[in-house]
């Protein structure tokens, strides 16, 4: 195992680093006759680029997608899509000072003690920029999942301690933090501003709700729709936590509390356990939440060590992201998106 693949029946395989001359997807399962947009999914490429506002790093690349395979006139094949994206705007020499020093809350030393050897150019794999490829394949399962109703939007519920009081998923793109409360947006970017002023950075909580799902979709005991969901989120660098439903607030409520009724029509009066019970939808909403953490590439002095072991000090500089909960919101929606996507075959070969 890999760890570069992702899915059973709708599968992805992302390669490339984050200063490579490239960075790709191969998707396999995607059904034949399915209509292929490729103006939608250079649209969910702009949502994620760097360089979109004073919140995200200054990097400036167009992300545009290249499709090389499995797509004819518009239409999916059935055979593998492959997609490209290639990068414009590295600036390696940014990371030559840091060849020998492990950066505090990144996967240096990890993946130096995986494989003896690193890209210290931007992280290589560990990058958030990888997940432009996870992106490229989320829009063609969502182009999928539209075809049979089912819709998927995520949100800044809150960034730096400031929360969304309100929620109007239709200006989410008109702030650049993403929030469904234009007011909070507003605040929200002010603490983002603030923190990048200081050589910080700061974290949030993303959310996300999805509509139009079916009962029924999910596979018992090991391979649970919300841990399915929970294993994409967490292969999300940056999340840190996720809870369905009311989440953690379960632990404090009583049965009655907790469960959910139902009523006549297969309706369920609330929906606490957020559209998933015994690891199937309900055909409720389904609907979590993501701890997001600061970005550890900040310009503070901090304390470190080096190959050998010996304590030193960085100040990273560079092109970084303050927060990451705004870009990070599309790469949830195509995670989400990709997870459905599987689950949805899965399920015609359940029947």
């Amino acid at each position: 195992m890999s760890g570069n693949s992702f899915g059973t029946v709708f599968k992805v395989t992302t390669f490339g680093e984050s200063h490579g001359a490239a960075l790709g997807v191969i998707v396999d399962g995607m059904p034949a006759g399915i209509p292929v947009d490729k103006a939608f999914i250079d649209a969910e490429m702009a949502r994620r680029r760097p360089g979109q506002s004073k919140l995200a790093t200054a990097r400036s690349e167009a992300d545009q997608v290249e499709i090389l395979s499995g797509v004819l006139d518009g239409v999916s094949l059935g055979t593998p899509i492959a997609m490209i994206i290639r990068n414009g705007d590295q600036h390696s020499k940014d990371y030559s000072a840091l060849e020998n020093i492990f950066r505090p809350g990144h996967a240096d030393y990890g993946y130096h003690c995986k494989y003896g050897i690193r890209d210290v150019r931007g992280g290589g794999r560990s990058s958030g920029r990888e997940t432009c490829a996870r992106v490229a394949a989320g829009a063609l399962a969502k182009m999928f999942l539209r075809s049979m109703g089912i819709d998927i939007c995520a949100y800044a519920a809150e960034i730096g301690g400031v929360k969304a009081e309100s929620f109007d998923f239709d200006v989410i793109e008109q702030n650049p933090a993403r929030s469904p409360d234009l007011q909070a947006g507003e605040l929200m970017a002010a603490k983002v501003a603030e923190a990048a002023a200081n050589g910080d950075s700061v974290g949030g909580i993303v959310g996300c709700v999805v509509s139009g799902v079916p009962a029924g979709l999910g596979e018992p005991v090991f391979d649970k729709l919300d841990a399915r969901l929970a294993y994409a989120m967490l292969g999300l660098g940056g999340v840190k936590g996720i809870e369905f439903g009311v989440g953690f607030k379960a632990a404090k409520l009583s049965g009655s509390e907790n469960n959910d009724p139902m009523s006549a029509g297969f309706e369920f009066v609330t929906n606490n356990a957020g559209g998933i019970l015994g690891g199937i939808s309900t055909g409720e909403e389904i609907y979590f939440d993501l701890a997001v953490k600061p970005t550890p590439s900040i310009s503070q002095e901090q304390e470190t060590v080096n190959k050998a072991g010996e304590n030193t000090v960085v100040k990273i500089t560079g092109r970084h992201d303050p927060c990451i909960v705004p870009r990070i919101i599309p790469v949830v929606e195509a995670m989400t998106a990709l997870v459905l996507a599987d689950f949805v075959l899965l399920q015609r070969c359940a029947k």
